[in-house]
């Protein structure tokens, strides 16, 4: 296979994770009061693990399911990031982080947190103070073999994953309530904004369109 149909395939795929996250946001209100286990399996948010934890707590929900329902989600996108460092090299981080000194700066870090930590750097991504995005793609680039990459993805997910539902299963019915109250308000909220930002949008492009008009002497 051609590099640049490996490229073309690789920027499909995130194309595609992205556009199927931002599918699933009106999903949320609906089913973070009634099913968060079956949020996690579709979104993997972090409300949706902490709510699920909860859950677990009241004895509304499989603490086991919580742990696991969230991981295949999870670890979708990373060898893909994987393999845009690989694919790429250091260009991917312009994609990932975008330009200027403070994206820079954030790529030196995530190329330097895997270079002199290595596999920890992996396991502990979601931790640490960078984008895992970034972290996955400088392991592309800086050689880690995919299959060590997903082993060490793997762990590094089910870790975050046992940490946000066990931070649900800790707060308990407090969480549960408040996840009852969005599923109750969240659809309506929802519908009250959207006419809202429609306004913003058209007053917006209006103040645009005034200003490019030029002005009479």
């Amino acid at each position: 296979m051609s590099r640049r149909r490996q490229r073309a395939i690789c920027l499909g795929a995130l194309a595609l994770q992205a556009l199927y996250s931002f599918a699933l946001v009106p999903a949320v209100p609906s089913l973070i009061g009634r099913d968060p286990v079956l949020l996690e399996a579709l979104r993997a948010s972090t409300a949706a693990m902490i709510a699920a934890g909860a859950f677990a707590r009241a004895g509304q929900a499989s603490v086991v399911l919580a742990l696991l329902a969230p991981i295949p989600t999870l670890l979708m996108t990373g060898p893909f990031l994987w393999w845009a460092g690989r694919l790429w090299g250091p260009l991917a981080a312009k994609y990932l982080a975008g330009r200027g000194q403070r994206a820079k700066r954030r790529t030196d870090r995530a190329v330097n947190l895997v270079e002199r930590y290595d596999s920890w750097a992996v396991v502990l991504a979601y931790l640490l103070p960078v984008p895992s995005a970034l972290i996955y793609a400088a392991a592309g680039w800086t050689g880690m073999p995919l299959r060590r990459f997903i082993v060490l993805d793997l762990a590094g997910t089910f870790l975050w994953v046992a940490l946000i539902v066990g931070l649900g299963y800790a707060i308990g019915q407090s969480a549960v309530d408040v996840a009852h109250a969005i599923t109750d308000y969240g659809l309506l909220l929802t519908l009250a904004l959207i006419p809202a930002v429609l306004i913003i949008v058209a007053l917006r492009a209006l103040a645009r369109r005034r200003v490019a008009e030029p002005t009479d002497p």
